[in-house]
Formats: structure tokens, sequence, C-alpha cells
């Protein structure tokens, strides 16, 4: 049976984990809260489908620090830090390390859970596309090089005549590559290919 989604809320005041953790569960949403950065990593499993909502000022390690260790592990779920002391450096850097939001406290109730939910959303995406990853692998292992030079352009939005004029061939032979990329990959059209493989390192 797969699990529920968790937020895992940590902040060190305690009237923050009380308030947010009832809004979430009235939003119907399963919740864990947690004192500190150093308790919600003893028991955190990054198995387990979620998000973290996250103070970033916290006695022992930071929310900051929280996700740097968690990004060294090369597993980190999505994190929106909610804090009272936000900066635009702090924001930045946050930003660039993979957090999905940087919300300032007091947080708009309907803000946070838009938040929230996306977060889900982006973890959810991200498991899909790990889940399917090594059987999309074997299917493009079937292509050509060339077929795969089509795949990708097609991908990326380019028409039959031109990834023709960019490959330097007809367009009767890109229409033929098309048709065996579609066939290996076991899809019928190119909206479907795109959602095939969205997410997936094509340059690997």
């Amino acid at each position: 049976m797969r699990s529920q989604a968790t937020v895992f809320v940590v902040d060190d005041d305690p009237g923050v984990l009380s308030s947010t953790q009832w809004l979430l569960e009235s939003a119907g949403l399963a919740v864990e809260t947690y004192s500190s950065a150093a308790k919600f990593l003893e028991t955190y499993d990054p198995s387990r489908p979620g998000c973290l909502l996250l103070d970033i000022r916290m006695p022992g390690m930071t929310g900051v620090e929280l996700q740097e260790k968690l990004v060294s592990r090369g597993r980190c779920p999505p994190i929106i830090f909610l804090t009272g002391h936000g900066d635009i450096s702090t924001c930045a850097e946050t930003m660039k390390s993979g957090a999905v939001d940087f919300i300032e406290k007091p947080a708009n109730d309907d803000e946070l859970l838009s938040c929230i939910h996306e977060a889900l959303e982006k973890d959810s995406y991200l498991r899909r596309v790990e889940q399917d990853a090594p059987e999309i692998t074997a299917h493009l292992q079937l292509l050509s090089q060339r077929e795969r030079e089509v795949m990708v352009l097609l991908y990326n939005g380019n028409l039959q005549k031109q990834i023709a004029t960019k490959l330097g061939i007809s367009v009767q032979t890109v229409s033929k590559h098309r048709i065996k990329v579609l066939e290996k990959l076991n899809v019928t059209n190119e909206a479907e290919l795109v959602r095939l493989l969205a997410g997936y390192p094509l340059n690997q």
C-alpha cells in the first residue's frame, strides 16, 4: 500500500508547531512536527513521500544547514522555508539549492497551503520519474544515434522540417526516424513523448 505523503514541520517555537499542525490537519494533510533539525534527522526516512516546512533560525542546526545535509545525502525533500528572519541572500541561497518557496511569518494560510500542495506534487512527480527511469533507459537504449537526435529535437518542440534542416537530412528521413522513435518508446505522439521524458536527463 502506498504511504500517504506527510508534511514534516521543523520549528523550535512550540506555538508555531501547534498552530501549523492544526491548520494542516484541518486541510486533510498528514503532519509530523519536530522541535529541532537534529530530531528530524534522527527519524527521517527518505523513502517516505512528503515535503518539509522548515524554520531558518533554530538553536543548534539551522534550517539552511539541514537543507545542506539533506542535499549532500542525495535525497532532499521539497522544502518550504517559513521564517521570521528572512533576507534576500538567504532566500537566494535556499532557492538555488532547490527550495520550493521562502515565506515570511506570519504566513497567510491560503498561501501556505498552496505552497505545500505544490511541494507535495513536486515530490510525487520526482518519485515517479525516479521509479520510471530504469524502464525509460531501457527503451532509449533501443534507439540508434540518429533516432536519439531526432527524439531530442522532437522533445524540444521542433517540427519535422526544422529537424531536417538542423540534421541535414530530408523530411522523409526524419519522418521515418520519428516513427521508429515513437514505436521504440511505446508512445503514439509527441505529447506522450514529452510526458514520458519530462524530468529524465536526456544528456546521459
